[in-house]
C-alpha cells in the first residue's frame, strides 16, 4: 500500500495548512476500509495483520460514514480510501458516492480487484480519483512483488477499463503507484517517461521497512546511493522532457511529504495514527470524538510543529522548512518518531545522529554523575515513555547496598525529566531544559531497590496545565513491580 496522496497537499495554499494547523484541524484524512486484502505485497506496510487476528472488528460502513462526517467539520476536504484493498468491500462505491455527495474529493488506492467496465465508469462519474498499483511492465516481477500469480493481469484489465472509461481526466485524475525496489529500479526512468506521456501521475516511493516489507529486507530494497541516482535521473527527465522543476529529496520522486501538517490516518478498528508509517495510536474514534484525538495527541502537535521538534540531521538540514523525510522510515528504524530519516542520502555519513533509540539520558536531563540514575530512553509513544536506570555502586541515594525509600520519587522523577526532555531537549545543541518535582502521591514500594540493579521506568502522562503536568510512573525489575506514584512536575517553556 502507497502513503502518498494524489497531490501531496499541493492543491491546499501555505495559508489554508497554517489556519489547519493552528485550529487543530484536517485538509485530508485517510481511512482504512478494511484489512481484506486478495493479494499478499512483499512491501505492504500492513503486513499480515487481518490474517493473523481475525477476530479484530473493523469499522462499520455506518462508522465510516460517521468519522468522514467529523473529519469535514475539521475542515477536510478529501478523503482518501485505503486498505487492505477497497474494492472488496461491497459498500465502497456507496461510500464514494455518499462522499462525494457531501462535495468532497475521493481518492481511492487500489491494486485493480473488481475494476470492471462498469465500476469504472461510475467511478469516472463520480470524479473518483484512482491510484493503481503498477510496478513494472514485467508481468513476472508483478506478480513476484504482489505475492499472488496473475496479480499483473489484474491490474492489467484494471488499467484497460480505467482508461476506456475516460481517466485520466480535469475531474477524475489517474496514477499509478510504484515502489522502488530492486527489482524494478532499472526499469523506473523509462516508466516514468511513459506515465507523464500518457498524462497519468506518477507515485514513486521509497519503501518503508515495515510488515512484510521488513520481512523481505535486503531482498527488496536499493541501496541509498542507487536511491538518489534514480531520483536525480528522473529530476532531470522531467526538467528536460516535461519543464517540471522539482527537489531531489526522499522518499516520493517528485515530491515532498509534509502530510502530517493536515491529514491523519484512520486505521480499519478506530485507531488513530499520524500516517501509516509512524503506526502510533494516538486515539480510538470509538472511544473520542476526532475533534479531541486530534487537538490533544502529543504526536500529532509535535509533526505539526516538526520545524522546532525533528532531532538529528534532519531538524538541523538546510531544508528542514520544506522536508523531513520519510516520518515512517524515521520511526520503524530508529524508534523515534520525531528522528532523522536514515533513508536520506543525505545522512549517510559516519556519525550522523539519526535520534536512534534508546537515547542517552544524558543528553536529556541536566541531572550528572552519580546523582543521575536514569541511563537511556528506550521507548516512546502518545503520552508514555519508557526508561531505563542503572543503580551504581557510588549512588548516593543507597545506603549499605540499597536505596532509601524516599529515592524512588527521585529516580521516577529523572525519568519524567528523560521523556520531558526528548519532546523539548533532544538536539545536541539544545540544553536540557530546567524542571523540578512539586508533589507527589500515592506511592507504594513493594520491594526495594539494590546496587546492581537494572530497573525499567514506565510513565503515562495524565494531564497538563501550562508549565505543569501530573504522571503516573512505574518502576519494574523484568516484570516485577518495584513501585509506584503519581508525580505532580514542573517545566520551563
Amino acid at each position: 500500500m502507497s502513503c502518498a496522496s494524489l497531490l501531496f497537499g499541493q492543491e491546499f495554499s501555505p495559508e489554508d495548512i497554517a489556519k489547519t494547523k493552528a485550529a487543530h484541524g484536517l485538509l485530508t484524512m485517510e481511512i482504512e476500509v478494511g484489512t481484506a486484502c486478495n493479494f499478499r505485497c512483499k512491501y505492504c506496510y500492513v503486513g499480515d495483520v487481518g490474517a493473523a487476528d481475525p477476530g479484530a472488528k473493523e469499522l462499520s460502513p455506518e462508522e465510516i460514514r460517521n468519522i468522514v462526517a467529523q473529519a469535514q467539520a475539521l475542515g477536510a476536504r478529501k478523503i482518501i480510501l485505503l486498505g487492505g484493498e477497497p474494492m472488496l468491500y461491497p459498500f465502497t462505491l456507496d461510500l464514494c458516492e455518499w462522499i462525494r455527495g457531501r462535495g468532497m474529493g475521493v481518492e481511492m488506492f487500489t491494486n485493480g480487484t473488481n475494476l470492471t467496465p462498469a465500476m469504472a465508469s461510475r467511478l469516472f462519474a463520480l470524479g473518483v480519483h484512482v491510484v493503481l498499483k503498477w510496478h513494472s511492465s514485467d508481468h513476472q516481477i508483478q506478480d513476484w512483488l504482489a505475492g499472488v500469480p496473475g496479480a499483473a493481469a489484474v491490474m492489467a484489465e484494471a488499467y484497460r477499463n480505467l482508461r476506456a472509461a475516460g481517466y485520466p481526466s480535469t475531474t477524475s485524475k489517474m496514477a499509478l503507484s510504484t515502489v522502488i525496489c530492486r527489482q524494478n529500479v532499472a526499469e523506473l526512468p523509462g516508466l516514468w517517461t511513459w506515465m507523464r506521456t500518457e498524462g497519468i501521475e506518477p507515485y514513486f516511493e521509497m519503501i518503508t521497512p515495515q510488515g512484510r516489507a521488513r520481512q523481505s529486507g535486503p531482498d527488496l530494497s536499493p541501496g541509498v546511493d542507487e536511491i538518489r541516482h534514480l531520483f536525480e535521473t528522473i529530476r532531470e527527465i522531467d526538467r528536460v522532457q516535461f519543464d517540471r522543476i522539482w527537489e531531489a529529496q526522499p522518499p516520493l520522486v517528485g515530491n515532498a511529504c509534509l502530510r502530517h501538517a493536515f491529514s491523519c490516518l484512520v486505521g480499519a478498528s478506530g485507531d488513530v495514527m499520524p500516517c501509516v508509517g509512524v503506526s502510533i495510536p494516538v486515539g480510538n474514534v470509538r472511544e473520542r470524538p476526532l475533534a479531541d484525538i486530534l487537538a490533544d495527541s502529543e504526536v500529532i502537535a509535535d509533526l505539526r510543529n516538526h520545524e522546532q521538534t525533528i532531532q538529528g540531521a534532519c531538524g538541523s538540514c538546510e531544508k528542514a522548512a520544506t522536508c523531513y523525510g520519510c516520518r515512517g522510515a524515521a520511526f520503524q528504524m530508529t524508534g523515534n518518531y520525531l528522528g532523522s530519516d536514515p533513508l536520506c542520502w543525505r545522512n549517510q555519513a559516519d556519525g550522523i545522529d539519526c535520534g536512534l533509540l534508546p537515547m542517552d539520558a544524558a543528553r536529556l536531563v541536566p541531572h550528572q554523575r552519580p546523582a543521575r540514575m536514569v541511563a537511556a530512553l528506550v521507548a516512546v509513544a502518545e503520552r508514555t515513555g519508557t526508561v531505563t536506570a542503572a543503580i551504581e555502586p557510588d549512588n548516593p541515594h543507597c545506603r549499605e547496598g540499597r536505596m532509601v525509600e524516599a529515592a524512588h520519587i527521585e529516580l521516577m522523577a529523572q525519568a519524567a525529566a528523560v521523556l520531558h526532555g526528548y519532546r523539548c531537549s533532544a538536539r545536541p545543541d539544545q540544553p536540557p531544559q530546567r524542571g523540578m518535582l512539586v508533589g507527589a502521591r500515592n506511592l507504594e514500594i513493594h520491594d526495594a531497590i539494590r546496587v546492581g540493579d537494572r530497573l525499567t521506568i514506565h510513565l503515562r502522562k495524565q494531564a497538563r496545565l501550562g508549565t505543569f503536568g501530573v504522571v503516573d510512573a512505574e518502576v519494574r525489575r523484568g516484570e516485577t513491580l518495584v513501585s509506584k506514584a503519581e508525580l505532580k512536575t514542573w517545566h520551563e517553556e
